[in-house]
């Protein structure tokens, strides 16, 4: 349910989030190169979740964009990144063995100064496996940087809560392109279903049909993906709705339902939406 009275502040903030989102669209448009990373801890707060107490570490991913470049965040805690190290370990034994990780202490784990030092050994950390290309490219890393986003954006957009869900999709979006993630289309044409469900269902849909025009680019003429004929059909749909030419789209759904290959009406990019499985 749209709020009937947004405050300034989050009206403010969502214009923001576009502007950015705009920003970012334009300079993601041509394929991204991974390059270089920096990583940096903006923050580390101790939370206290009975019984347990932890930090937890809020990083700002900065790619080689202009320096006004939003950077994407991620918040992460020791046993987060203690299972992304183990993991590597485990599978790339040689190019792992020079990277040094903060070992687990038994006690003083929330002094200043161990937060202080742990904060700069994760930068580094990260910083390392960046810079060896078999670990950039790792499953495990990527895993680690995008699932637990696209998973909470996920769950905040099946309960209805698009404005914060919106957000979350954005800063994946923004993180698959400064890894350089968007030339293995699976995550992203997902984060673009996302977005796209987010800006229709908060009223925008230029955005919204911006975001399938993406996603049909990013698809080209790939053998018929299941998130196609959803993008085609809410493109048609989105362009009627603006007075733009659905002509393209409308022929491509049509020739994929003569050919059996999707059912009539396809399901929408909401429903594929709260199925997909994120593993």
């Amino acid at each position: 349910h749209a709020e009937q009275n947004p405050s300034p502040d989050g009206q403010r903030s969502s214009q923001l989030l576009a502007r950015q989102w705009q920003d970012f669209w334009k300079k993601s448009r041509n394929t991204l190169v991974p390059q270089r990373l920096l990583f940096e801890v903006t923050s580390a707060n101790v939370v206290k979740d009975p019984p347990s107490k932890y930090v937890l570490y809020t990083l700002a991913v900065m790619g080689p964009g202009p320096p006004d470049h939003q950077p994407a965040h991620i918040s992460r805690r020791y046993s987060d990144f203690e299972r992304l190290h183990r993991n590597l370990q485990r599978q790339f034994r040689g190019p792992m063995a020079a990277i040094s990780f903060p070992r687990k202490r038994l006690r003083r784990n929330f002094t200043a100064e161990t937060i202080a030092r742990r904060s700069r050994a994760f930068e580094q950390f990260l910083s390392h496996l960046q810079a060896v290309p078999e670990l950039r490219h790792a499953p495990d890393l990527q895993d680690f940087f995008v699932l637990p986003e696209l998973r909470r954006a996920q769950s905040l957009t099946c309960t209805g809560l698009y404005r914060e869900a919106l957000a979350l999709w954005a800063n994946a979006w923004q993180l698959q392109a400064q890894l350089g993630t968007l030339s293995s289309p699976d995550r992203p044409l997902l984060t673009l279903a996302g977005l796209a469900v987010c800006h229709q269902e908060m009223e925008d849909p230029g955005e919204a049909r911006a975001c399938c025009e993406r996603a049909l680019q990013l698809l080209g003429d790939k053998s018929p993906h299941p998130l196609l004929a959803p993008f085609l059909e809410a493109h048609v749909r989105l362009s009627w709705r603006l007075g733009l030419d659905k002509r393209q789209s409308e022929a491509r759904l049509q020739v994929l339902q003569e050919a059996g290959l999707t059912p009539t009406p396809p399901p929408s990019l909401k429903e594929l939406l709260i199925k997909e499985v994120l593993d």
